[in-house]
Order: C-alpha cells, then sequence, then structure tokens
C-alpha cells in the first residue's frame, strides 16, 4: 500500500525510443502503445530502471565499485536490491507514462501541442489521484473540428495540420487548460521560457479520432543501417526502420512511494524512511548528495549513443 504519492511530467527534448520489443507491422523497432487507445507511452517498469541508472550513474566511484557499499547504500533502499530481488521491494515505485500532448506539424507556428478530451481526462484524474487537483475539467469538440486559443494559427477559420484542414473554434475555456501546463509541466527556468509560452498559447484539442490519427502516423520514424566492420559498408539486409516518439511530446506518470522496506542488514544503524522522505529524496534530493528528478535531465530508451531518449522532468506542482 502506499502512502505517499506525485505526478511527474516528462517532456521530450530529442527523439524517445522507448521499444515494444516486438514488431507485426512495417517497422521493424516500434515504441510501446497503449493496446485500446494505441497512444505512445512508457511503460513504469522501464521508466523505474531508467530513473535508477540515472541515479547510479551520480554515485561516486568508490561506491559504484564496491559491492558492499552500494548493498547499504540509499539507492538499494528506495529502489530495491540489485542482484536478489526476493529480498525485499524498493520503497518507490512508477507507473505508466500516459500522452497528454502530442507536436503536429502546423501552417503557422511550425507546431501546435494537439491533445484530446481523453488524454485531458485522463491528466486530470491522474493529478486528482495523487492529491494535486486541478482546478480545471476536460472539454469535448467533434471530428474534424478543434479548438485553440490562438487565432494566429489560423488560415481564415480553418486550422491546417500536416496535410489536414480542421474547423476551428476559439475556446478560452481552453486557456485555463493550456496555462495550468505551462505552469506545471515545464521547467521554470530561462531557457524553457518560449517552450511554457508555446504550451500556453499553441495547445490544441482535437477529437479523440483526429487526435488518434497523429499518435498513429506522425512519429519519427528512421532508417538504420548494419555496418560491416570489415569492409565498412551496409551488410546486405541490414536497413531497418526504428520508430521514436518525437520532440515536443508531453506525458505524466503517477510515482508512488510506501514505507521503507529494506532489511535491518541493508539498513544497519539508519532510521527507516517513510513514505514522503522517500518520495521526496527521489523527486527533490535527500540534501546529502543524492539528487532528485525535478527539473532534471534524464535517458530513457534505447538508442542513447545517438543522442535518443533525453527527456525533462518537472514534478506536477
Amino acid at each position: 500500500m502506499f502512502q505517499a504519492q506525485q505526478a511527474l511530467f516528462i517532456y521530450c527534448v530529442s527523439p524517445v525510443h522507448m521499444g515494444a520489443g516486438t514488431a507485426i507491422g512495417l517497422i521493424d523497432n516500434p515504441i510501446q502503445r497503449e493496446r485500446h487507445t494505441e497512444y505512445p507511452m512508457v511503460a513504469g517498469s522501464g521508466l523505474k530502471g531508467a530513473v535508477r541508472h540515472h541515479f547510479w550513474s551520480q554515485l561516486p566511484e568508490d561506491i559504484r565499485t564496491d559491492k558492499e557499499k552500494r548493498k547499504t547504500h540509499l539507492l538499494n533502499r528506495l529502489f530495491g536490491p540489485e542482484t536478489d530481488a526476493s529480498d525485499f521491494a524498493g520503497a518507490v515505485s512508477f507507473g505508466d507514462a500516459q500522452l497528454v500532448a502530442f507536436p503536429v506539424r502546423c501552417v503557422k507556428n511550425a507546431f501546435v501541442y494537439a491533445t484530446s478530451p481523453t488524454a485531458l481526462a485522463r491528466v486530470a484524474r491522474t493529478l486528482a489521484l495523487v492529491g494535486a487537483n486541478p482546478d480545471w475539467s476536460a472539454a469535448t469538440v467533434e471530428a474534424s473540428h478543434c479548438k485553440l486559443v490562438n487565432r494566429a494559427l489560423l488560415n481564415g477559420d480553418k486550422l491546417h495540420l500536416e496535410a489536414f484542414e480542421f474547423m476551428a473554434h476559439m475556446d478560452q475555456s481552453l486557456m485555463k487548460i493550456s496555462d495550468w501546463l505551462s505552469q506545471h509541466a515545464l521547467p521554470s527556468d530561462v531557457a524553457y521560457g518560449f517552450f511554457r509560452e508555446k504550451l500556453k498559447m499553441d495547445l490544441v484539442l482535437l477529437s479523440d479520432e483526429d487526435f488518434g490519427y497523429f499518435v498513429r502516423n506522425a512519429t519519427v520514424v528512421e532508417p538504420h543501417v548494419r555496418i560491416n566492420n570489415e569492409t565498412g559498408t551496409a551488410d546486405d539486409g541490414g536497413l531497418f526502420y526504428t520508430e521514436n516518439l518525437p520532440p515536443e511530446s508531453l506525458l505524466l506518470a503517477p510515482v508512488m512511494a510506501s514505507v521503507e522496506r529494506s532489511t535491518d542488514k541493508i539498513r544497519g544503524d539508519k532510521v527507516r524512511l517513510d513514505a514522503t522522505t522517500a518520495l521526496k529524496a527521489v523527486l527533490a534530493g535527500d540534501g546529502n548528495g543524492f539528487g532528485g528528478l525535478d527539473g532534471k535531465l534524464l535517458q530513457i530508451g534505447g538508442d542513447a549513443t545517438t543522442g535518443r531518449g533525453q527527456v525533462i522532468c518537472k514534478v506536477a506542482g
């Protein structure tokens, strides 16, 4: 049972490949998707593993190379033992990251942050579950129509996304949602000022049907070629295609914590962490060399050596 909960926004800075492991279509390496909506997602297990590795890479060299020191370190107390998982479970858990907004190419202003009634309703539900109740509720819109707040995106009374035309409706109530997201989903640093303002002004509400089309067909698909080490040229049959979640995508994941479960042998004379302290250590840091996730750059998924998987984390609220 979890005693502390919080929500974590994940904003993609580079293309992100969280592999599905199997392919049944034309793409050799597809990304993870929900079965019922086909929205891109990040499984909680993969997210937790990436976060654990992030913290492990920041450990001092003497701890990373000493197995006995690692056993009693805060990392194992929070995330569970690195070898025998049957000893005890970690205090911190991550839920699946669900899609909030998806970048779609627009004739005006380069791109918009597209979202849908279902995506927004799930954001509101997740925030409510962790006690961060937003002061807005999800809206609705018809297929082939859209709602927005920025008239500069329009050509006449139409919005053009990719090769599609949508009948546009100005809706100032959407500003309440976009303003909340711009304040809570991105870091307050000057470097993200442009994107905070763009998220506030260029959020567009599409119907679930239209949004579903874009998230299925407007991802980043990259060709890769396997090089033969001897010849330095492409291997026969070495061409394959990898799908990525595009930069500027926004997701939200619940993060939960329980009372520390580590054994006395691992904990020694240290006080057992309560759920709130454990959650704070992961999200905000423990004030003793263990840096938190809030506002930090994190690498998740595959293809790290080609710059993929760079995301910014922001605690909601």
